[in-house]
């Protein structure tokens, strides 16, 4: 008998990827940015896309990627075993085994020498930007020492370069760049290609990271350690680009001693708001003609302590746009942020006529910034507002977006009546996803397993944001669907409510692999039917706006009785009879 032709090809998610090569979602996050071979999505939707089975083996067999991620996992494992969580000082370690140059703790036995096999296949460049962008996702689940995101990264990226939103402000030449809290170096080292660059960084482990990513990347920099507020390392740099992901909600810093501070052209940041000393110390060193973008809480925008240096921003004509992004782009909090985009004028420069305010807040992380030019991330016209200034100067000098940008539609009942049908539909799916689960005896006679001991055991891996197998023994849905078990989930919530697993307390039954992945499907239907749910309250948040919108503009009318009754679906007419 012929194969049914007409049958769908299998398909499988990204986490399903990642367990098929042996690497955390990160990282096929990663290869989805870096490699435009790889597999288009074949269904899903944009937050949860779906790929082509074959299409996936048949890339990862081209690319080796199984092999090789494989005896980089194993050499993660190594670092972790000889350095705890201390992260930093494991990729201090790497950086100067592949730089050579000496460190207080230098790589063991056996991590160096799968370190030296491994960047001989595949390159030391390649493998330290890897072991990096595990240790930004490593540090993201375990509320380590904050990193900028690889999504912020791409994000910044975007509008910084020639083609960015922030164009307007100038088509010149970057010679230096310049990123007075350069952590790591991700901002510093990615915002543009090209120029000299500046980086200084209070943290002594990341600096030296900093300076090795630099080195083996082939970028020219200068970086120092230090206080950038206390003790600039480069007082008189006047750079052509600055970027910078500041410290948030910092008490302590400095103000007394630096009241009288040449950088406070816009006036004395007030002790509450730390933010604005660093925006106004990055535009202390911007260049004429330059630009300097800003990562800040989203409530920099509006609180009344920092209302008259807003002002003098706005009067000067110095702020060029500000960019509200969607939370989840930070490793430290889940709060959404701003990016503020500020330009020095150069002689003869017009004045400018408006400040440009872009609304991201509910854009997919993901989805800002991939691709070669703006026109993968460019907002939408119902996203921007160029804002008069006079607009702004009120008594709240509210910067935020949200503020100032109104969704525009065209035809009201086209978008209305397909978003509803949208919503009919996604119910039905919803219903579909929902396993029926038969009442079962009320307990589960299974000794437990500890998830440290799995992960002690190399059995699982916890690099990434979820836990993984990494044995055909256990099902990978089945672990984390019974670790978001109320008593697991209690052991993994902080005094603050922040939810942390706690590989060395969470538990879970232990099972035959067949009776796992029975759970696993349940647990596998349960988050997709989750998934589903964001997706539908997200239109839902849209339909009801543009409703409201509709009604209240005069573009779309109340159902009348007769209209009422004669809208019904002929599902609900047949209930009817």
């Amino acid at each position: 008998m012929a194969a049914d032709e007409s049958a769908p090809a299998a398909v499988v998610t990204a986490a399903e990827i990642a367990r098929l090569a042996g690497v955390t979602r990160a990282a096929v996050s990663n290869w989805r940015r870096r490699h435009p071979d790889f597999p288009r999505p074949a269904a899903g939707t944009a937050t949860s896309p779906l790929f082509a089975l074959t299409e996936v083996q048949q890339w990862l067999d081209r690319q080796g990627k199984g092999r090789e991620t494989s005896a980089e996992v194993d050499l993660w494992h190594e670092l972790r075993a000889q350095y705890g969580d201390d992260l930093l000082t494991a990729l201090g370690a790497v950086g100067a085994r592949l730089v050579g140059t000496a460190v207080e703790q230098p790589l063991a036995e056996p991590a160096a020498a799968a370190l030296s096999a491994l960047s001989a296949e595949r390159g030391a460049h390649a493998l330290y930007a890897d072991l990096i962008e595990r240790c930004i996702a490593s540090t993201t689940r375990s509320g380590g020492e904050p990193m900028t995101t690889l999504a912020l990264e791409r994000i910044v990226a975007a509008f910084t370069g020639p083609t960015g939103v922030a164009a307007e402000a100038s088509e010149r030449t970057v010679r230096t760049v310049y990123d007075p809290t350069c952590g790591i170096g991700t901002l510093l080292l990615t915002a543009v290609p090209g120029g000299h660059r500046y980086g200084q960084e209070l943290n002594p482990a990341m600096a030296a990271i900093a300076e090795f990513r630099a080195w083996l990347d082939g970028r020219t920099a200068t970086l120092a350690c230090g206080d950038s507020l206390r003790k600039d390392a480069f007082p008189d740099l006047r750079a052509d680009l600055v970027v910078c992901d500041p410290p948030v909600g910092v008490a302590d810093w400095g103000r007394d001693d630096l009241l009288l501070d040449p950088r406070w052209e816009l006036g004395v940041p007030p002790r509450s708001e730390s933010e604005l000393a660093w925006v106004q110390h990055c535009y202390a060193h911007t260049a004429p003609g330059g630009r300097a973008l800003l990562v800040l809480p989203s409530s920099v925008a509006y609180r009344k302590a920092g209302r008259r240096i807003r002002a003098e921003l706005v009067r000067r004509g110095l702020l060029a746009s500000v960019v509200a992004l969607p939370p989840g782009l930070m490793s430290s909090h889940a709060q959404p942020v701003h990016l503020w985009i500020l330009r020095r004028p150069a002689k003869g420069d017009p004045a400018p006529t408006h400040i440009r305010m872009i609304d991201l807040s509910t854009a997919d992380p993901d989805g800002i910034g991939i691709g070669i030019g703006m026109k993968d991330c460019a907002p939408t016209p119902e996203q921007v507002a160029d804002v008069p200034p006079v607009d702004i100067l009120d008594d709240d000098v509210d910067l935020s977006p949200g503020r100032y940008v109104t969704p525009h539609h065209g035809d009201y009942p086209v978008e209305y009546a397909a978003l509803r049908d949208r919503v009919q539909s996604l119910a039905w799916d919803l219903l579909d996803l929902l396993p029926e689960l038969p009442a079962g005896p009320g307990r589960i006679e299974a000794a437990p397993m500890g998830l440290g001991d799995l992960v002690r055991g190399g059995l699982v891996d916890l690099d990434g944001t979820e836990p993984t197998s990494r044995t055909d023994r256990l099902d990978t849905d089945y672990l984390r669907g019974f670790l978001r078990s109320a008593a697991n989930t209690r052991r993994s919530t902080t005094v603050s409510g922040t939810l942390r697993l706690n590989a060395s307390g969470a538990q879970v039954p232990q099972m035959d692999i067949g009776r796992q992945r029975e759970y696993g499907e349940a647990f596998r239907r349960l988050a997709a039917f989750e998934e589903l749910l964001r997706e539908v309250a997200a239109i839902g948040d849209r339909v009801g706006a543009l409703a409201y919108d509709g009604l209240t503009r005069g573009a779309l009318l109340p159902p009348s009785a007769n209209s009422a009754s004669s809208g019904k679906s002929e599902s609900q007419e047949a209930q009817d009879q």
